[in-house]
């Protein structure tokens, strides 16, 4: 019979195997640095730093601009092969999944790192370097992630790691600019749906831990008008025009310094020529905030800064029609957090320093947003070493010490898994 009192114990007993999980976990991260196995794991991958810089190099030269990944797709897939994962596949937008199956299967765990840059087609991919450093798009974000990622899976192989949970290693689609974390939404929507316990993904150079996940709302916003010469037709309502005092009312709207929210008009485009008013023009602009509320809340700021905007231009005209505006939401990504006391958070500080640092938490917009939102154990970690100029095409990775954050990887998938 359903009491309260029953409901009251069931509570505290789901309560007790949380607090004996994460502490079990825990114990494991740092009782794991003494098994013959996951030592020789750790060492071999630190050895292996050579080949993870030229994988790094390897797949930063094959070209994967935002919606086309499919050649660095195909070479982690045949990567995926050779190191001896099974079930090595594509799903249906082109993520490369490879299984590291156990007996017990669960925990099942998911390792990832996103195969896209933000450069277009087109760009020069080659890489260059200079002792410790090397140059090229892409190469810290996220060649770095790809090539740990691979290590990873080669040392659990070669180690002979025992385990008790699967994990699937995924090179993953979309993860850049509009790409609007397409892949993870298809991983977790479609491919593994309801089959994931564990998340954690590589994202770029350095040592950290992404525990809270920005959110995103991305717009296009195209102003169109009647056009005209720009004398004979002046005093007609200009596109251009509107969207510059729009963008001036976006430049004011006031946030929150936190949670951090931001806003930016990162693309401007139209017109004809310089002697013509323009009939259209648009602009990209860019939402953030890692709450949900606030986030909402800035959208609705942006809205009537654009609908001002055109009013207070086409005031200044009786011309009919005036300039007309169309938004349209082209990204959207979700805000999410995994709690401090999750199994994967706290295993991952303890991983950290049982290998002797402490890895500052941060907030970021990364593919563990989708399974953040979904309540599903996410981080994001560094690759190791460091960088600058992410973004850019002129971006720099320092290979100093970088094997520390291909053992950070290593040690936390198997203190996950097992």
């Amino acid at each position: 019979m359903f009491t309260r009192r029953n409901y009251t114990l069931g509570l505290a007993l789901l309560a007790a195997l949380a607090v004996s999980q994460r502490a079990r976990a825990g114990d494991d991260a740092t009782d794991l640095l003494s098994q013959s196995d996951v030592k020789a794991a750790l060492d071999a991958v630190k050895a292996d730093e050579p080949q993870i810089e030229r994988d790094q190099i390897r797949l930063c030269q094959i070209p994967a601009p935002p919606f086309h990944e499919a050649a660095r797709g195909q070479a982690v897939k045949t990567a995926f092969e050779q190191i001896g994962l099974s079930n090595v596949r594509l799903d249906r937008v082109g993520n490369v999944l490879g299984d590291r199956s156990a007996v017990a299967g669960r925990p099942h765990l998911v390792v990832a790192a996103h195969l896209d840059t933000v450069f277009p087609e087109g760009t020069n991919v080659h890489v260059s370097r200079d002792g410790a450093t090397m140059k090229g798009p892409g190469i810290g974000d996220n060649c770095r992630g790809l090539a740990v990622l691979l290590a990873t899976a080669r040392a659990l192989g070669r180690g002979r790691v025992q385990l008790r949970g699967s994990i699937t290693f995924v090179a993953d689609v979309g993860e850049e600019g509009l790409g609007d974390l397409r892949g993870m939404r298809e991983l977790f929507g479609v491919t593994l749906k309801g089959q994931v316990d564990r998340f954690v993904s590589i994202d770029g150079g350095g040592l950290f831990l992404t525990t809270a996940g920005v959110g995103s709302h991305r717009y296009r916003a195209t102003f169109t008008g009647p056009g005209g010469h720009s004398y004979a037709a002046f005093g007609t309502p200009n596109p251009i025009q509107a969207m510059g005092r729009a963008i001036t009312r976006i430049s004011q709207m006031p946030v929150p310094g936190r949670p951090k929210t931001t806003f930016s008009v990162g693309r401007v485009g139209g017109g004809t020529s310089i002697n013509a008013i323009p009939s259209e023009c648009w602009m990209e602009v860019d939402l953030r905030s890692s709450s949900a509320s606030e986030l909402a809340a800035l959208t609705a700021r942006f809205e009537q800064a654009v609908e001002l905007g055109v009013r207070d231009e086409n005031s200044r005209s009786t011309s009919a029609p005036g300039v007309k505006v169309k938004i349209e939401l082209v990204g959207d990504r979700p805000a999410g957090r995994t709690p401090e006391d999750s199994i994967v958070v706290q295993t991952a500080e303890r991983v950290s320093r049982a290998l002797g640092f402490s890895v500052p938490e941060n907030e970021s917009s990364t593919d563990a947003n989708v399974p953040m939102q979904m309540k599903i154990p996410a981080v994001t970690i560094g690759a190791g070493g460091g960088g600058a100029g992410q973004h850019t095409e002129g971006e720099t990775f320092d290979t100093t010490d970088a094997w520390r954050g291909s053992q950070y990887a290593l040690l936390l998938t198997i203190a996950l898994a097992r």
